[in-house]
């Protein structure tokens, strides 16, 4: 999305602007190079396999973050009926109730692919 876009609050579709979509994206990016990096020490120390699983977390987030900048969609503005188009921290409560249940699915959806992604990644981590 170009900076000059216009982007504006659409229930279950778009819920954050440019400054919020960025944050996302860089919490993604921050915390994929932690799962790597907890993979590598895991590994490298030869800890037990299933400790391993603790890579689910990170991961979890870090797809949770790209998923979101992704879809221009905060799970956790849903789950508060809130949206922020401009800089962060002044956000706007959502009104309407429909408005408010479509931004909750939507944001269940976020949550659930994030938390099948980290679970894959736990899971390919235990077998490497």
């Amino acid at each position: 999305m170009a900076e000059t876009e216009k982007v504006e609050y659409i229930p279950g579709v778009c819920n954050i602007g440019h400054a919020e979509i960025s944050r996302r994206r860089n919490f993604g990016w921050i915390t994929l190079v932690i799962t790597v990096l907890l993979i590598a020490v895991l590994i490298w120390y030869k800890v037990n396999h299933w400790w391993r699983l603790l890579v689910f977390f990170p991961a979890m987030m870090s797809a949770s973050g790209f998923l979101q900048a992704r879809a221009h969609f905060c799970s956790g503005f849903a789950n508060k009926g809130i949206f922020n188009f401009g800089a962060p921290g002044t956000v706007k409560q959502v009104t309407e109730e429909a408005s408010r249940q479509k931004d909750r699915r939507k944001g269940n959806r976020i949550t659930l692919y994030a938390a099948l992604i980290g679970l894959a990644a736990a899971l390919i981590s235990v077998i490497i």
